[in-house]
């Protein structure tokens, strides 16, 4: 096609979702494993971290849920099914392992509810999508690790659930920019907005005036 990537898909798509009215947090599998070097999953992913935790004080302050998510698997990893089989870096999340801890920084607090599962959507075999339709939340807003991979699939499901779905650019991050850029893209092009923390912040702010 002679047309430019922007251009082209400006033809189909483009629209923008908006923020809700009723907003919660949603932060995906931000463990230990994608910040130790000596990990498989390794990701680099400090700067990353930094933002979703501004975020998360953010919806703290604006009296919004907190949900955070990790992948959590039996010792015999029995139910990890062909997720598990596909992906060997997966065994770092077998119950117990310490790269399935929480990172520095993200110890979560007691008004704060943890989602275990063991597929790449945090809505998939959880009760993630009744919890939030329980608490009236019409606007999902995720950050997390990683991009191309459990971000964007908790993305699809949760556009497919009817909530308004928001990914924040600065809080989300992968083991490379080739995918994490192709993946917001992507996102951003069918299935959510893809904005700044600055502006999810800004909109967070705005709930308490």
């Amino acid at each position: 096609m002679s047309d430019g990537l922007d251009a082209n898909y400006a033809k189909a798509y483009g629209g923008s979702a908006g923020f809700g009215k009723s907003p919660a947090l949603v932060m995906i599998d931000f463990v230990e494993g994608y910040f130790d070097p000596e990990c498989d999953l390794y990701a680099d992913v400090d700067d990353t971290l930094a933002s979703a935790l501004r975020v998360r004080e953010a919806a703290h302050a604006a009296s919004i849920p907190v949900i955070l998510t990790n992948v959590v698997y039996h010792p015999k990893a029995m139910n990890g099914g062909r997720f598990y089989e596909k992906a060997p870096p997966l065994r770092y999340f077998l119950e117990g392992s310490p790269m399935g801890a929480w990172p520095k920084g993200l110890e979560p607090t007691a008004d704060e509810l943890i989602i275990s599962k063991q597929y790449p959507s945090a809505f998939f075999g959880t009760s993630l999508a009744s919890t939030l339709t329980s608490m009236r939340v019409d606007n999902v807003i995720l950050t997390g690790l990683t991009t191309s991979g459990c971000v964007r699939a908790s993305c699809v499901d949760s556009m497919s659930h009817g909530f308004i779905t928001t990914v924040v650019r600065d809080a989300c991050g992968d083991r490379h920019d080739g995918p994490h850029e192709a993946n917001l893209f992507d996102m951003q092009a069918k299935y959510a907005d893809v904005v700044s923390e600055n502006a999810v912040v800004d909109y967070l702010k705005s709930l308490k005036s």
